[in-house]
């Protein structure tokens, strides 16, 4: 079973989260994060830049990231994570990877193009087994059920590939955008199966749009309709949500007493 800590308020979560990296960094100061965008893992992001760690040495890797930006736009999780992520943590930029990152997404999905971007995933795939994989992977969740850019319907063995966004996560998204027609139709994404072979899933969701989510991923049936409820299986997962988004879940009571209990 998953473990669920059920917090306070977001920025519980971000500490607690940021204590996980921060054990994993300390015992191995090369270790290989996954690292995810959007605002639901900023306090972690935030916790950890107030601890004295060296990020130096550690290398990461981005769960996903849009095709068509034009090059430095700065909703390009390239750009987020650059912001967010290295230049906060103190990270070394050519350790940071992100999908695509070798110059093919400035364009259309288009043609001869949809081969070059099937070949960036490839490649990327690749980038992650030679770097020993992922320690900690850190997800979010979409009120559709979707991890990385993963949509209803993905493959739960799929790898680092090229994806169509739903209209809901184009609108979810359009906050960060000038209107939903900039948010871009296209992704390349780690896959289901990519994200199963982290040794560590910590995934987090907040307020009442995620509930139902959150349900359906942690305790629902596991299916592609529901992406996030891949995480079921793997041996090493701790799901951390704020009240709101634990709102639906059946077991509630038990994960709060296994998490007060734990050894």
């Amino acid at each position: 079973m998953t473990e669920v800590v059920i917090v306070e308020d977001a920025e519980v979560a971000g500490r607690l989260a940021a204590d996980m990296i921060e054990d994993l960094v300390r015992r191995d100061p090369c270790a290989v994060l996954g690292l995810a965008t959007g605002s639901t893992p900023l306090t972690t992001y935030r916790s950890l830049a107030q601890r004295d760690l060296d990020f130096s040495r550690v290398r990461a890797f981005a769960l996903d990231e849009y095709v068509g930006l034009e090059p430095g736009h700065p909703q390009s999780y390239r750009a987020v994570i650059d912001r967010e992520v290295v230049a906060t943590l103190g990270l070394d930029p050519a350790m940071v990877r992100v999908p695509g990152d070798d110059g093919v997404l400035d364009a259309a999905l288009d043609g001869p193009l949809e081969a070059a971007l099937e070949a960036a995933a490839d490649r990327y795939e690749r980038a992650i087994e030679t770097a020993g994989g992922i320690d900690l992977q850190i997800l979010g969740i979409g009120a559709n059920g979707h991890i990385g850019f993963n949509e209803p319907g993905s493959s739960l063995a799929s790898p680092t590939r090229v994806k169509a966004l739903t209209r809901q996560t184009r609108e979810d998204n359009a906050r960060f955008f000038a209107s939903v027609d900039e948010v871009p139709r296209h992704c390349i994404t780690q896959g289901l199966g990519t994200i199963l072979r982290a040794r560590h899933l910590v995934l987090l969701a907040f307020g009442d749009r995620k509930a139902d989510a959150v349900a359906a991923a942690i305790e629902g049936a596991v299916s592609s309709s529901t992406p996030g409820s891949v995480v079921q299986l793997h041996p090493r997962v701790t799901a951390i949500v704020d009240e709101a988004a634990a709102s639906r879940l059946r077991f509630a009571d038990y994960y709060r007493e296994a998490w007060a209990g734990k050894p």
